[in-house]
């Protein structure tokens, strides 16, 4: 079986893909571009990437691909349409990111609440130093501790968020497709209105994309912290710089965006510098343990398909 890693780089260098090396005759690119890209897999059995697009027109090239496994959870970047006409299978891997993830969410809501960046700089640029004073608590910031903390999309990383954000003594609010019970479930419309802290986990497809827009920017508070660590496209991001700029939110964070990297003519050029915004590459989930955790995933999907057994397959959803 011949198997392609298309954009290893995305994994790291300091992780081992030896365990899907294994598994057949393994060609490893760090880094694949759009030209690259078709003859590069028109022999493969199996593909292995991250963020490439794998369009209609791409796959028709590839007459000998029966599976592709990409290493994320979202496949939003693959036709699956197509794959399932014609017998292409598709596994993803779940799970995989979640304390990752998590953890970098709570991070940048604890950074953003406290003004962590304004103070920081405070002491790195000597004004701390030079203003004899022992201590500093403006701009005033306000403890999380009975705030009420909305999370959009009640997954795993979603589930893991609202269990620190309990921790901190916040009240949870939900926002998720399927009500469940144990959970305060709302509508979206009520979460932006309730929320001082937002934080979205939900998958892109055709209701999300979009969904935090004008409109529901408008309905929350002045001082909310916005944070995304889903999918960029799931926000209007001219919206969110916009509402930045006017100071009709408090804050704002995301390591996703809906080109990545993104140009400089994206809108968080313009907010880029401000200390109530934190912006970083789309490193949410990419803990050490996560990668290895990822890749060991792929492996058991590859396996699994040599095996004929049906593991994390997503064109048979």
């Amino acid at each position: 079986m011949k198997i392609v890693v298309l954009d290893a780089e995305t994994l790291g260098r300091d992780v081992s893909l030896a365990e899907i090396e294994a598994l057949g005759d393994c060609t490893v690119y760090y880094n694949t571009d759009n030209e690259q890209l078709i003859d590069r897999i028109k022999d493969a059995d199996v593909a292995v990437f991250n963020k490439l697009k794998f369009s209609e027109n791409v796959l028709k090239q590839a007459k000998k691909l029966k599976l592709i496994c990409v290493t994320a959870t979202g496949f939003d970047n693959i036709d699956i349409e197509y794959c399932r006409k014609n017998n292409i299978a598709v596994s993803n891997v779940v799970g995989y990111s979640s304390h990752s993830v998590a953890q970098v969410t709570c991070a940048m809501v604890l950074s953003l609440s406290i003004n962590l960046n304004y103070f920081s700089r405070y002491v790195k640029n000597g004004e701390y130093s030079k203003s004899g004073v022992a201590n500093k608590v403006t701009p005033v910031y306000h403890e999380l501790s009975g705030k009420t903390w909305g999370i959009i999309g009640y997954g795993n990383i979603g589930k893991e968020v609202s269990s620190v954000a309990k921790a901190l003594g916040c009240r949870v609010i939900v926002n998720k497709k399927t009500p469940i019970d144990g959970v305060e479930c709302v509508s979206l419309e009520e979460l932006c209105k309730m929320a001082d802290i937002i934080t979205i986990h939900t998958p892109l497809n055709d209701s999300t994309r979009g969904m935090i827009d004008k409109k529901m920017l408008s309905l929350m508070k002045n001082d909310v912290i916005l944070v995304n660590s889903a999918r960029g496209a799931v926000t209007d991001e001219q919206a969110i710089c916009d509402a930045i700029c006017n100071n009709e939110i408090g804050a704002f964070g995301t390591d996703v965006y809906s080109v990545e990297p993104f140009g400089e003519n994206h809108p968080f050029t313009k907010i880029m510098e401000r200390d109530n915004v934190c912006l970083t590459p789309h490193m949410a989930w990419g803990s050490y343990e996560a990668r290895c955790r990822c890749i060991s995933e792929v492996a058991m999907n590859i396996k699994a398909f040599q095996n004929d057994e049906k593991r994390n397959r997503v064109e048979l959803i």
